[in-house]
């Protein structure tokens, strides 16, 4: 039968909607042990790539387990709904380049365009996350934009002000020139970089007072050489001088490697020999470099594994330098605007953009003979996380929140922590061993109002809840009047300065969206209005998202909390890598290999995405592509062909469901391999190892159920078939297939509940697969003994067919004996009969023996050769049945040859036929055996 996943899922789909299975499940839980499930919001941007199908499916998954053990949730989605990632794409939508355009277009236009395209793709992503199959009370969902969210956050931001923790500070930071606007640390942190190329200028400083004397200095940053105020050297590093021609050079002796020509070392020095030499300005001329006194410093974070050992230091355009800057007491130059454009001071630079000025710079320096050469240099570095543009540190005022205080209590609390994987503890205590303090202000839009007002006498004041807005404000109309908390309309709100009373206006900065993200533990489970219900739902039990959110999502919620409660808001992190291509490469619009969802669902089905994504190790990429699907769909076609195998046999039978005594070994040993596997899937699942169950699943259901079980009850279960244990079988098949399907259903939603739709609930009180119960270990049953036994015989006949295979013997031919030498001859004593009909030998021996070994006898007496016969023309026979169309129950005639009457009922029995000798009648069909030509008939 072949499994049609689109089909199944759509008739789902339905009978979910037209049931209402995810209300009655929501109202069959309700009351019951509370189960917390923190969603990470999805940024409601665009529609959703496979990408993002991970995470959803892993949340997914957990959230219908712990509803199976009993559960009450909340099943409380969310949407990230502001942001850059927001205003990026809308001025994409709108063709606009730059602020500018924003400011030309009007701030109210634009938040009004944001907030359409919020709405459009929260619905689009819903829909898409209902046909992934994830089930959520949407109608609940939070949106990081709502007023309520906003509020959330003034009111953490006002508790960081008494804490005094906010302030404004001036930080050389990155800076996307697209976006006019700064990066926080950990915005940068894993997409914030890119490979990419640019030149390396090895570039003369000359040596005041030194006729011809030059420091070789080194920069992939041609731009903040305009900047350039010191050159730093290590004091212990070893450094020479170098004649080429008539020049000479200062380098590191390590550097060496850069000199592309002939040169003389004249002499051997240590850096700190080279301290407190001065140099001449490169650009002597320009305002912003009078006055400046450039000398060599000392710095020990210098090396000479790149460059020249003497590194270039603008104070104004690097973090580094920045704060060597202050030790050393140099002056900050700050060369651009926030549009990377340089200021005025800056001589035949100023007006230039900073993104395409390397090579006006190169050539200035070679007209003046200080470039010594220029070579392409490839390194990671960091880009606008938002909109993938190369960035720039620049020097500006931003807001920040200091982190030094609560560091302690941050690792403190992330160490109570269960993660998985668990290196992923490690990345989170190494974040916040060298995170710094929080950037939280963005010169943006379409994002969280930060509520302080600077008063031109120096007071401060900060806002931490509308109704404290209300009554500061000089006009409450307005306050009462605001649509929404967004600007331009917060803008407009004025208050009186508590200290001079003059009105002040709100600064124009907005926050750092990860404050949207990481408030969510408050603003969504009632902390401010709903204190104990808050209290019965937090810390949630488990968060998951793909890694870069540990310095990202994991770590604003961390800050957020331990600064609010003093405790970490959450008490267990699963985290995946990433989605990749089938060639291990990133997914990118730009190279063309992105896999939309939409896209992806309708080729291969959700069940078939689901179950790839359960089954990968979130530690490793997960490779998406159409051949790995496909190779999945044939995984559960397996499934789906087992479970309607057992059905055909039970509706052949006219069998319904029974209790029954087991007392076949192979239908004991099933019973117990199904409690191991429940006890196994659970405490996978337990210890946030999913993959670790699918695989215990796949396994069993590929290898025990399928191609062991099915191929030892096949003979036994056959309508025709008079077996003594064919009820026992059948029942057994049933429970387990049942028990399966149940442990399954959260992983593979779709095609578990059409299987128990199509057959399993004929018999069942439940309505829905997803209302039953996760399926409790029997101990009764478990017998490991059995298990090892099982599994010994196993590999007795793998021993066995591989000594058929040197014999060139088929595995259908039966042969006279199988002797099994072991130590452990009990095991599989009471499993021989399985040994013989799985080996297909007639009597099996077994000896004992220091080691497994097996001795097969592959005589060919006629006798056997008869066999070989019957088996080749029974197997002919049911071939062709299938090819006409038969059914197992059909009877149907049989024409043969007269030789085969000594074997008449034996045929009739494994062919399901009635046989006719003589005359060969109906549809003829061929076969040859051993140069002996067969025809037969059926009809």
């Amino acid at each position: 039968m072949q499994y049609e996943p689109q089909v199944i899922e759509n008739n789902i789909l339905k009978f979910w909607e037209e049931k209402k299975i995810f209300q009655k499940l929501m109202k069959l839980r309700k009351g019951k042990k509370k189960y917390s499930f923190l969603d990470g919001p999805i940024t409601s941007n665009n529609p959703m790539g496979v990408h993002h199908a991970w995470g959803r499916v892993l949340k997914d998954l957990y959230q219908r387990f712990k509803a199976m053990q009993g559960f009450d949730q909340r099943y409380q989605n969310g949407f990230d709904c502001q942001g850059l990632w927001i205003e990026v794409e809308v001025e994409k939508e709108l063709g606009f380049k730059s602020k500018k355009d924003i400011e030309k277009f009007g701030i109210e236009n634009f938040s009004k365009a944001c907030k359409e395209r919020v709405n459009k793709f929260t619905k689009k992503q819903t829909e898409q996350s209902i046909r992934l199959g994830q089930w959520m009370n949407w109608k609940n969902s939070y949106y990081t934009c709502s007023d309520k969210n906003i509020e959330a956050i003034w009111y953490f931001l006002k508790l960081c002000h008494d804490k005094g923790w906010l302030y404004k500070g001036t930080r050389v930071l990155p800076w996307c020139i697209r976006c006019g606007t700064s990066s926080s640390k950990h915005e940068m942190s894993d997409e914030g970089w890119a490979e990419l190329t640019h030149p390396g200028l090895f570039v003369k400083f000359p040596l005041k007072g030194r006729d011809k004397e030059y420091l070789l200095v080194w920069t992939t940053t041609a731009w903040t050489l305009s900047s350039n105020v010191a050159a730093a050297v290590h004091p212990e590093l070893d450094y020479v001088k170098v004649k080429i021609g008539d020049e000479f050079l200062y380098l590191s002796e390590g550097a060496k490697k850069c000199l592309d020509k002939e040169f003389e070392v004249v002499e051997k020095l240590k850096g700190k020999d080279l301290i407190g030499l001065e140099y001449e300005s490169l650009y002597s001329n320009f305002d912003a470099q009078k006055d400046v006194k450039h000398r060599v410093v000392e710095w020990k974070e210098v090396n000479e594994e790149e460059g020249t050992g003497i590194v270039h230091i603008a104070p104004g355009c690097g973090e580094e330098d920045q704060e060597l800057g202050k030790v050393e007491d140099l002056k900050e130059i700050a060369p651009l605007d926030e549009f990377g454009n340089f200021m005025e001071g800056f001589g035949w630079l100023t007006g230039k953009n900073v993104s395409n000025i390397a090579n006006e710079i190169i050539n200035d320096l070679k007209k003046r003979n200080l470039l010594y050469k220029v070579e392409d240099y490839k390194h990671r570095y960091p880009v606008c996380w938002r909109c993938k543009e190369q960035l720039v540190f620049r020097l500006g005022k931003e807001w920040f929140i200091k982190s030094d205080e609560i560091r302690p209590l941050m690792k403190k609390e992330a160490k109570k922590v269960k993660w998985y994987p668990e290196f992923t503890g490690k990345i989170m205590q190494d974040w916040l061993d060298n995170m710094g303090d929080w950037n939280i202000s963005r010169k943006r839009y379409w994002g969280l109002p930060l509520m302080f007002f600077e008063c031109e006498c120096g007071n401060l004041e900060i806002i931490g809840s509308l109704k404290e807005l209300k009554e500061k404000a000089v006009n409450k109309k307005i306050v009462n009047k605001l649509p929404e908390l967004h600007r331009p309309w917060i803008d407009e709100v004025k208050i009186k300065c508590s200290k001079c009373g003059k009105k002040v206006e709100r600064i124009k900065e907005v926050g750092d969206c990860w404050l949207d993200a990481g408030i969510v533990p408050y603003s969504t489970m009632g902390y401010f209005d709903n204190r104990e219900f808050w209290k019965s739902w937090f810390p949630p039990e488990l968060i998951s998202e793909y890694i870069s959110q540990i310095k990202l999502w994991y770590y604003a919620l961390l800050f957020m909390s331990i600064t609010l409660e003093g405790v970490t808001p959450y008490k267990s992190v699963l985290t995946t890598m990433y989605v990749v291509d089938e060639k291990g490469d990133a997914m990118h619009k730009s190279a063309g290999n992105v896999i939309w969802f939409d896209e992806a669902v309708e080729k291969m089905g959700a069940d078939v995405m689901r179950w790839l994504y359960v089954r990968q190790n979130p530690k490793f990429n997960l490779k998406f592509g159409y051949n790995v699907t496909n190779e999945v769909q044939r995984v559960l076609n397996v499934l789906y062909n087992t479970v309607k195998f057992m059905q055909t046999y039970m509706e052949a039978n006219k069998m319904k469901p029974s209790q029954t005594k087991v007392k076949d070994p192979s239908n004991l040993w099933l019973l117990s391999r199904i409690q191991t596997l429940k006890e196994d899937v659970t405490s996978s699942m337990e210890e946030l190892k999913p993959h670790v169950a699918s695989n215990f699943l796949e396994d069993f259901f590929l290898n025990d159920l399928s191609r062991w079980y099915g191929q030892i009850i096949r003979d036994e279960i056959k309508p025709d078939v008079n077996s003594e244990i064919k009820e026992e079988t059948l029942n057994i098949f049933y429970k387990v297939n049942l028990e399966l399907l149940k442990l399954l259903s959260p992983f593979i939603p779709f095609v578990t509940e059409s299987l128990y739709q199509d057959y399993f609930k004929k018999f069942e009180k439940t309505e829905s697969i997803h209302l039953t119960d996760w399926p409790e270990i029997e101990k009764k049953y478990q017998d490991k003994k059995l298990e090892d036994g099982m599994e010994m015989v196993k590999k007795i006949v793998e021993f066995s067919n591989s000594k058929r295979h040197e014999k060139e013997i088929k595995l259908r031919y039966k042969l006279k004996k199988l002797t099994v030498n072991t130590k452990d001859e009990n095991l599989v004593k009471d499993l021989s009969k399985v040994i013989e009909k799985m080996a297909n030998v007639e009597s099996v021996e077994i000896k004992k023996a220091d080691e497994l070994t097996v001795e097969l006898d592959t005589e060919h007496t006629p006798e056997l050769k008869e066999e070989w016969l019957l088996s080749e023309l029974t197997r002919k026979i049911q071939a062709s049945r299938k090819k006409m169309g038969f059914r197992i129950e059909d009877k149907v005639n049989l024409y043969l040859d007269d030789y085969f009457k000594k074997h008449k009922k034996r045929i009739e029995k494994t062919t399901g036929t009635k046989i006719k000798f003589g005359k060969i009648e109906g549809k003829k069909f061929q076969l040859v055996f051993d140069e002996i030509e067969i025809v037969f008939g059926i009809k």
